[in-house]
């Protein structure tokens, strides 16, 4: 099991950046694909990006490809996605996910393992 705290919300202008950090405790996190997903009121979780275990794979959106990074330190038991050039409509709660394997790795009901997610506000 992986318990899993997200951190690094807030508020910003649209154009600016932020990094989301996502904490994981327990031994076993290298063993886990990670992923970051976003929902806003009324719609579905949406998947944003993932990485496998050893961070030589990662997938994203559509919407954030190109501007979002997701990364992973397994030393530190972290994983991260840095968001740049923010836009509006990336305003959501940002949740990050572990699950074994990157099968389905875009869906939100195959990882078992959820933070409590973090808020990010992006003004115009």
């Amino acid at each position: 099991q992986v318990q899993l705290v997200e951190s690094g919300g807030g508020l910003v202008q649209a154009g600016g950046s932020l990094r989301l950090s996502c904490a994981a405790a327990g031994r076993t996190f290298s063993s886990y694909a990670m992923g970051w997903f976003r929902q806003t009121p009324g719609k579905e979780r949406e998947f944003v990006a993932a990485i496998n275990w050893s961070a030589g794979t990662t997938y994203y959106a559509d919407s954030v490809k190109g501007r979002f990074t997701i990364s992973r330190d397994n030393a530190k038991n972290t994983v991260y996605l840095q968001m740049n050039s923010l836009k509006p409509e990336d305003t959501a709660v940002y949740y990050c996910a572990a699950k074994i394997g990157l099968g389905q790795r875009s869906s939100y009901s195959a990882y078992p393992y959820w933070g409590q997610g973090t808020q990010v506000t992006v003004s115009s």
